[in-house]
């Protein structure tokens, strides 16, 4: 039987039907512009030699956002978080964008650190935006996505204050809730000398994005620890030989006078509206305060900052 013909005949070529959809869209960096993408090449061949990090690795969809993964949106934002090295995994640049300074700084960091950069449309960056929870986020064309934070044990917390040249020093937050506290106080920990914070579990702020932004990237550097138990960490530190001094505004002592603080320390921060509870009230060796004037109250992050300040000026009066 002989074969059946093609009724429309032989086609040698798109005769520039197609020639439209070969030209690429407007706006799109030619290769040779894309200078990130010789770092990101180098930086895939050294992961490929060395073992596997535990990380989850490509696959089919792996493109794709994981549910728990966060994104950081904006074009200082996500420049200052591959700065601090914040943990990221992919970023996003539009495939239109108009590079600047930041973009490029951007896109050179994320190649050096190994951290994939994908074109995609301006389009997918709002429907990944608004999957996060940020509908009609101001992405600028850039968003970095970036791992879960790791969090520490506070026994591992502990282990390594205990192994510092300085005497331990744990800032510990009692249902602080607000996230900007919480960035805020981890930049207060870190610039006085703190080996890390513990929070809760539960009913506490946790490492997010707004805390990212707030510690001016001192989070990539200052661990955090969760316990499942407040109260039961902090009796843990004290069996090792810290105390434990929270802070209240009706304290029994004023920080200014706390002789306890050249030695191995867990300051504990109360709630922006309760304060301490009653459970980890009653397991501080001192509840101190801070001497103010007109003012009823000062901010958590304002408190464990003054405190702080005071630990380290009576320490370094007493190293001399």
């Amino acid at each position: 039987m002989p074969a059946k013909k093609n009724k429309k005949g032989p086609t040698k070529g798109s005769g520039g039907k197609n020639r439209r959809s070969l030209e690429g869209k407007s706006g799109t960096l030619p290769a040779e512009q894309r200078h990130w993408y010789e770092g990101k090449q180098r930086a895939k061949a050294a992961r490929r030699a060395k073992p596997s990090d535990g990380q989850p690795r490509g696959g089919p969809g792996s493109d794709r956002r994981r549910p728990d993964s966060d994104l950081l949106v904006g074009r200082n934002p996500v420049v200052e978080a591959l700065r601090a090295g914040m943990p990221a995994t992919r970023l996003f640049l539009a495939n239109s964008l108009d590079p600047d300074d930041r973009v490029n700084e951007a896109a050179r960091i994320a190649g050096e650190r190994g951290v994939d950069v994908v074109e995609v449309t301006r389009a997918e960056l709002d429907r990944r935006c608004e999957s996060n929870g940020q509908p009609g986020a101001a992405h600028q064309g850039i968003v970095l996505q970036v791992r879960p934070y790791q969090y520490r044990t506070p026994e591992g917390l502990l282990d390594n204050a205990l192994e510092s040249d300085t005497p331990p020093l744990v800032v510990a937050l009692d249902g602080v809730t607000d996230p900007h506290n919480l960035g805020a106080i981890a930049r207060s920990a870190a610039a006085f000398g703190a080996h890390g914070l513990v929070i809760p579990e539960r009913r506490s702020a946790g490492v997010n994005m707004t805390a990212w932004k707030t510690s001016a990237g001192t989070l990539a550097r200052l661990p955090v620890a969760q316990a499942t138990n407040l109260t039961r960490a902090l009796e843990a530190f004290k069996k090792e030989g810290l105390f434990v001094v929270g802070l209240d505004a009706e304290g029994d002592t004023p920080i200014t006078g706390l002789e306890l603080a050249t030695g191995p320390l867990v300051v504990v921060v109360g709630s922006e509206g309760k304060g301490l509870s009653r459970l980890v009230r009653e397991t501080c060796d001192v509840v101190a305060s801070i001497p103010i004037g007109n003012a009823e109250s000062l901010n958590a992050s304002v408190a464990a900052g003054v405190s702080l300040y005071e630990v380290a000026r009576r320490r370094a009066e007493n190293d001399g």
